[in-house]
């Protein structure tokens, strides 16, 4: 247990992380107790670090081609990639007792001007290996996105899809299954002048509702008003083009600005609490101000976490974490017309000709291997048929009984890692699989841990969210794990299943944020299959949802593809499994929800038990 002391707030020397904690060694000496009430396996830093002043604070997008499933590589290729990673991964690792150290598919066809970046909490200058800031740049790059001219925008002249239109380019042409569909989006102003420059984002799928069949867009942006639309034909029949507006490039422009200078625009909050007395205090990854914190920095991770330091009680008394709340006024006047409901968010661009095309089925010989594509190329990954997914990477199972399902997972251990909308996943599962009971661990609804077990087939599943920062109503401290850190738990084997999915709560934070968190979590897979190979790992990519002018402010679509776009190049050529989250919900024709209908969870489900229990043919 460490003493309780204010320190100063001097930069370390040698030390490009955040302000040095330089503490005077009589001071820590003859403070009082300060040690935070540790969960086991959390490993927080709060016992080394426990009250100093807060550090004082500190774009673009578009994969470069289709949103790819990254397919699983070989356990070979994953088990050499241990040994180099880890090398590469551990170096920056430094201890945090001494210092803290922060760390639809759209593309350009031209160059893109970059935008300053503002200093906060110093995340640009956390030590990195030289493969680490390889990696980074690389990361900034394929998520670089074009922005409008330098200069106010008026309202007037931002892109007004009610004045825009698509075209088919070559709705002339006999289509069959297969073949290549072209569309040529044109942008336009409120006053129907066309747009000269790029930005916007829109997202585009076909689909067929009497087929319920669907499939999404890939989307290239000439940055001078035009875009083209690129879709594979992958089933026969009437088949509609459908595009939307997100958000405006001047709208998207803002957004850059609010995750760059604004990550305080979700604060959280923790209660501290000793006898009768409780205070509760804002947290954060860093915390203006010059006031004394609580340091909660992860030991083992060195993932950052702060709380204000209660003004009576002692950092340990921490007792629970909690979503505080969302800034408001974030906006000037001006900007906020560029987020309007029916205006500019999330509305249909028409088209200027026929919106439809028929599709021609091939003979069997033809069609018998257009579902099943190789190569980092594949676009769309699925589709779907009938309400069902069809991958086109490699063979999904429908698992449509629940005997199904208890076959499958029989004498295994899952593990689910995240947000609630891999909560989902086991709620569905123990709702379908009569066999699966929850064990009641008093947690708080909707938070968990979570339990469920069946007995007659030996199978237990788990759930557990990650840790901060994470938007849920109470989550007690002694709960607050990292993924990383419970993966180093985990012997693995054959008969372990992990579901990890991380991206939702991270969408108000630099992506320097993201990065170190998925850094952490990239390590210990790599560890894991490399001392147990036959592990399952799947990741579940993130998912669209519905947007208003106050959400899109905190969770667009557009930080979320971002955060997608990073997540699947930092685990290219880990051997991991997707489910792709994103074009199933994309491209349903059910509306955009945060948490998806049962249906495409379905879908998600039957993709995740086809990676533990893959077809025989």
């Amino acid at each position: 247990m460490q003493p309780e002391t204010n320190c100063s707030p001097r930069r370390r020397s040698g030390v490009g992380g955040a302000p040095g904690l330089l503490c005077n060694r009589e001071a820590l000496v003859s403070g009082g107790a300060s040690q935070r009430n540790v969960g086991a396996g959390s490993g927080d830093a709060a016992d080394a670090l426990s009250a100093a002043p807060a550090s004082r604070g500190q774009s673009r997008s578009a994969p470069a081609g289709a949103s790819q499933r990254l397919s699983r590589g070989s356990r070979a290729e994953g088990q050499a990639l241990a040994g180099d990673r880890e090398q590469q991964l551990d170096h920056s690792t430094v201890s945090v007792l001494n210092r803290i150290i922060e760390t639809g598919v759209q593309q350009s066809s031209l160059p893109i001007t970059k935008i300053t970046r503002r200093h906060y909490c110093d995340y640009e200058h956390q030590i990195l290996s030289k493969r680490e800031q390889a990696e980074e740049e690389s990361l900034f790059a394929a998520i670089r996105w074009p922005n409008p001219p330098v200069g106010k925008i008026p309202f007037i002249r931002s892109t007004d899809p009610a004045h825009s239109n698509f075209v088919i380019l070559n709705s002339h042409v006999h289509f069959k299954v297969g073949d290549q569909l072209e569309v040529l989006v044109h942008m336009k102003d409120f006053q129907g002048k066309p747009k000269l420059y790029g930005g916007d984002y829109i997202q585009a799928r076909i689909h067929s509702p009497l087929l319920k069949a669907g499939a999404t867009g890939r989307v290239v942006d000439d940055q001078n008003g035009f875009y083209k639309v690129f879709f594979t034909l992958l089933w026969p029949g009437e088949v509609r083009v459908s595009v939307s507006l997100v958000h405006p490039s001047e709208g998207v422009q803002v957004l850059q600005r609010l995750r760059e200078e604004r990550p305080d625009r979700v604060y959280f909050k923790s209660l501290f609490r000793s006898g009768s007395t409780s205070e509760t205090t804002v947290c954060n990854v860093c915390l203006p101000g010059e006031l004394p914190v609580c340091n909660f920095t992860d030991l083992h991770t060195g993932e950052p976490w702060f709380c204000y330091k209660p003004r009576k009680l002692p950092c340990a008394s921490r007792i629970s974490h909690a979503k505080g709340g969302y800034q408001k006024s974030l906006l000037t006047p001006d900007e906020s017309r560029f987020f309007q409901t029916d205006v500019n968010i999330k509305v249909p661009v028409l088209s200027s000709g026929p919106d439809t095309v028929t599709v021609e089925p091939l003979g069997f010989t033809e069609s018998s291997s257009l579902d099943r594509s190789q190569g980092p190329d594949v676009f769309p990954l699925g589709y779907y048929y009938q309400d069902q997914w069809r991958p086109r990477t490699y063979w999904i199972r429908h698992f449509n009984n629940s005997a199904d399902i208890s076959e499958c997972l029989q004498g295994k251990v899952v593990h689910l890692f995240g947000d609630s909308t891999l909560r989902q996943w086991f709620e569905y599962l123990t709702a379908f699989v009569p066999d699966l009971v929850e064990f009641n661990l008093g947690s708080p609804k909707n938070v968990g841990p979570f339990m469920s077990v069946d007995l007659k087939h030996n199978v237990l599943l788990k759930f557990r969210c990650h840790g901060p920062p994470i938007r849920f109503t109470t989550v007690f401290s002694s709960e607050l794990r990292y993924i990383a850190n419970e993966l180093n738990g985990i012997v693995g084997g054959r008969n372990t299943v992990i579901a990890i999915t991380i991206w939702s709560h991270f969408s108000t934070f630099p992506v320097e944020v993201y990065i170190r968190r998925l850094r952490n979590i990239r390590r210990s897979i790599i560890r894991l299959l490399d001392r147990s190979p036959k592990t399952v790992v799947v990741l579940r990519t993130a998912n669209v949802q519905a947007l208003g002018p106050e959400v899109s402010l905190f969770n667009s679509d557009w930080y979320s593809f971002q955060l997608d776009t990073i997540m699947r190049k930092m685990f290219s050529g880990i051997a991991v499994f997707f489910v792709e989250a994103w074009e199933m919900s994309l491209a349903h024709d059910l509306p955009h929800n945060l948490h998806p209908q049962d249906v495409i969870v379905k879908n998600q489900i039957d993709a995740f038990l086809s990676f533990v229990c893959p077809s025989e043919t």
